[in-house]
């Protein structure tokens, strides 16, 4: 059943949000897209303001939160559900107010909001778990926890692609600058030791190509900066960077508890070949050495890549099956939105 929603988006991961809105128009429902970051874009302006606001909770903000909701929802007719991506900014008598509909709200987060890398980042969120009418998680300690905020309703899911972003068909040739060897395409994070298992890679003479954000934080970074090709990518030239190199790295968050990343869909899917640490939920969703390549530690990563590079033919065999595999997974954005929406209306 085809259904009006509105779509409280995301702004601080404005991408992404939009891909999970777009999945949904795409599916055929009739989707209202709000972004709150957009309406409070003088309250969040600045370093300043944004750390404030970030340590606390967004408690502080709640009241110019509620004012812009009470003008949104005047304007809204006939809603079916309101989806709330990441949820962060939205207190308890921010979810009252959209209550008020008399519909079903669902909240997406792929975050660790019951984690403590955060700290009180997610406290409001926290607060307004329990008015929810259906809440994700990706990973089982958050689900297990978020039981005793939100007991209605809790639905593990995975983290997904999008069908369209993240299409492997390019209209367009790789330029130079996306091929390499080995790329790793994510941001710099403090305490994660990203930085210097790329560097131990590079001093055991593997070249790596490096985008994102923040390296230039890194304690490394004079060492790192030759092969720091550029920031975030996005879109086609996030696909291009996948496809352009022999071998994609994918590492966790450890402060974040993951297991998976969306990268671990992402990759495959954009048509690369993945590397990645060896988990659980990896091993749940490829087979190893088959359909994707894992490793416990730096040196074994190392040993995987260098056998990767000398070896063209099983690298396309893990490449294709590992493409063929996160497809049967049905771990895409539509597939997601699908199955979050009938499990709300228990359809």
């Amino acid at each position: 059943m085809l259904r009006k929603i509105l779509y409280v988006g995301n702004g601080n991961s404005a991408t992404t949000s939009r891909h999970r809105a777009d999945a949904l128009v795409r599916q055929g429902h009739s989707v209202v897209v709000i972004d709150i970051y957009a309406a409070l874009r003088m309250n969040l302006k600045g370093w300043v303001r944004k750390f404030i606001h970030y340590k606390t909770g967004y408690r502080y903000l709640q009241p110019s939160i509620g004012r812009w909701l009470e003008t949104v929802l005047n304007q809204q007719k006939n809603i079916d559900l309101v989806w709330v991506d990441s949820g962060e900014l939205l207190g308890k008598d921010a979810l009252n107010r959209l209550k008020e509909l008399k519909v079903p709200i669902v909240l997406f987060n792929h975050d660790d909001p019951t984690g403590s890398r955060d700290k009180q980042r997610f406290a409001s969120l926290k607060h307004a778990l329990g008015s929810y009418s259906l809440v994700t998680a990706v990973r089982s300690e958050t689900e297990q926890e978020l039981y005793g905020y939100a007991p209605a309703k809790v639905l593990r899911i995975w983290r997904t692609y999008d069908e369209v972003a993240h299409s492997s068909k390019l209209e367009t040739p790789i330029q130079k600058e996306y091929i390499s060897d080995i790329c790793f395409v994510g941001t710099w994070m403090r305490g994660e030791g990203r930085d210097l298992f790329l560097l131990t890679l590079i001093k055991k003479d593997l070249n790596v190509s490096i985008w994102g954000g923040r390296w230039q934080k890194s304690t490394y970074w004079a060492q790192l900066k030759p092969y720091w090709k550029g920031g975030a990518l996005s879109g086609v030239d996030y696909v291009k960077a996948i496809q352009g190199a022999k071998v994609c790295l994918g590492m966790l968050s450890k402060g974040n508890r993951d297991l998976h990343t969306t990268r671990t869909m992402e990759i495959p899917f954009a048509g690369g070949l993945l590397c990645a640490e060896r988990t659980t939920e990896h091993l749940q969703l490829y087979r190893e050495n088959e359909e994707a390549v894992f490793w416990d530690g730096v040196d074994e990563c190392a040993e995987k890549c260098i056998e990767l590079l000398a070896s063209p033919e099983k690298r396309e065999a893990i490449r294709s099956a590992g493409m063929k595999r996160v497809l049967a997974n049905k771990v895409g954005n539509e597939d997601i939105c699908q199955q979050i929406i009938r499990k709300v209306f228990e359809e």
